[in-house]
C-alpha cells in the first residue's frame, strides 16, 4: 500500500485529559488527502485541543495520531511538515511581510536566493505580492491574514491547520476569505483541517464537517448531509436553525400524527421518533386552505415575524404549543402580509423531513 492510499491523517482513539476533564474523549478520524475537513463546535467542544496534539503541541493521554499512516506522538512540532495559522495572526511588528513569510524558511535553513523566490511565489499566492516591503501595522486585518496564510504555506507543508483564522474579520472580509483559503486549496491540492464555530464557514468551505461537543466527536458528513440528516438532536439544533417535534407514530412508522393531523414519511422509521424540519422547507398558507393540496397542512398561529432582508422569519405556535420556524422567501403570496396572531396553516414535504429518536423528557 502506498502512502496515496493511506489517509493524511488518523485520529485513532485519541483521549486528552486534563485531570478528570476528557476535553478529547476517544475520537477516531481519517482525513483524505488533499481534503479541506472543518471541525465544527462551540467553545470548549475539543475541537482546538485535537487540533494541537495533531500539530504537536500536546500530547494524547491515551491513542494514537498518524500522519499518512505513520505515528507523530514523538515526532516534534517544528519535523511534523505542518503549516498552521490561529485567529491571532502572531505577525513579527517589525519584521515586513515579506519577512514574516521568510521566518519559516530561516528557521529551516534555506538559501537566501531560494528564499526569495519561495516568498515571492507565496505572496503571489494570496495576492499580495505588492505588499512584501510592508509592516502589519500597514496591512488591512485581511492583509494580514493573508501573510499568516502564506507564511504558513511558504516552505511546503504537507497539511495546514487553522484554527478560527477568519474569527476577526467582518463579514465581507470573511466571504472573501473563505472564496481565497478554496481556492488556494484547490490549487495547491493541499489537505486542510479547519476549526471554527461558524456553521455557515463550514457549510461554504469543507468537504466534510465533523461536529464535536464535550470532547466527542458526533457526526462526520459532507455537508449536505449532515444538514438535512443529522445524527442526533444536538446536530440537528447546532447546524442551522430547525424545529424539533413531538410526534406521535402511525402506520407502523410510515407516518405520524401532529395536532391531530396525520403526515407521511418518505421512509419507514422504527420505535419512537421525533421530526426535524428546517424553516425553509416550511410553507405558510391562509388559514382556508387546512384542507388543500396533497400534503396535509396543520394548523398554525403567527407568534413572531423577523424581517431578515431576502425573508421573514416566522414563528408559528402549533395547537399542543410546540412552535414551528419558517422561511417566507420574497415573491411567496404570504410574503409581508403576516402578523402576530393570525391563523394559518403549516405545511412540510416529507422528503424534506428527517427522523430522530425520540428526546427524553426532562
Amino acid at each position: 500500500m502506498t502512502n496515496q492510499l493511506l489517509p493524511a491523517v488518523s485520529f485513532q482513539g485519541v483521549t486528552r485529559r486534563y485531570g478528570s476533564v476528557a476535553a478529547v474523549n476517544d475520537v477516531s478520524l481519517d482525513i483524505s488527502p488533499g481534503e479541506f475537513f472543518a471541525l465544527l463546535g462551540s467553545s470548549g467542544s475539543g475541537k482546538t485541543t485535537l487540533l494541537m496534539l495533531l500539530a504537536g503541541f500536546d500530547k494524547p493521554t491515551e491513542g494514537s495520531v498518524l500522519m499518512s499512516g505513520t505515528s507523530v506522538s514523538d515526532v516534534p512540532p517544528h519535523r511534523r511538515q505542518i503549516g498552521v495559522v490561529f485567529q491571532n495572526y502572531a505577525l513579527f511588528p517589525h519584521l515586513t511581510a515579506a519577512e514574516n513569510v521568510a521566518y519559516p524558511l530561516k528557521m529551516r535553513g534555506v538559501g537566501r536566493a531560494e528564499s526569495e523566490t519561495r516568498v515571492k511565489t507565496a505572496l503571489g499566492l494570496v495576492n499580495l505580492t505588492d505588499r512584501g516591503s510592508s509592516y502589519p501595522s500597514q496591512l488591512s486585518g485581511g492583509q494580514q491574514q493573508r501573510v499568516a496564510l502564506a507564511r504558513a504555506l511558504v516552505f511546503g507543508p504537507d497539511l495546514l491547520l487553522m484554527d478560527e483564522p477568519l474569527g476577526a474579520l467582518d463579514r465581507r472580509l470573511r466571504d472573501q476569505m473563505q472564496q481565497e483559503l478554496k481556492r488556494i486549496q484547490g490549487e495547491l491540492g493541499i489537505t486542510v483541517i479547519y476549526v471554527t464555530h461558524d456553521q455557515s464557514e463550514a457549510m461554504a468551505m469543507a468537504d466534510r464537517i465533523g461536529i464535536m461537543a464535550e470532547g466527542r466527536l458526533l457526526q462526520v458528513a459532507d455537508p449536505e448531509t449532515i444538514y438535512a440528516k443529522p445524527a442526533n438532536h444536538f446536530v440537528a439544533r447546532f447546524l442551522g436553525d430547525c424545529s424539533i417535534l413531538r410526534v406521535t407514530e402511525k402506520d407502523g412508522g410510515r407516518g405520524y400524527e401532529i395536532c391531530g393531523v396525520r403526515q407521511p414519511l418518505s421512509s419507514q422509521a422504527a420505535g419512537r421518533f421525533d421530526v426535524v424540519v428546517r424553516p425553509e422547507n416550511v410553507t405558510v398558507h391562509p388559514a382556508t386552505e387546512a384542507a388543500s393540496g396533497d400534503i396535509p397542512g396543520v394548523p398554525a398561529t403567527v407568534r413572531d415575524v423577523t424581517y431578515l432582508g431576502a425573508a421573514w422569519r416566522v414563528t408559528l405556535e402549533l395547537p399542543d404549543r410546540q412552535l414551528l420556524l419558517a422561511s417566507v422567501v420574497r415573491g411567496d403570496r404570504m410574503a409581508g402580509h403576516l402578523v402576530p396572531g393570525e391563523s394559518v396553516v403549516a405545511r412540510w414535504s416529507p422528503e424534506f423531513v428527517a427522523v430522530l429518536p425520540a428526546e427524553k423528557s426532562i
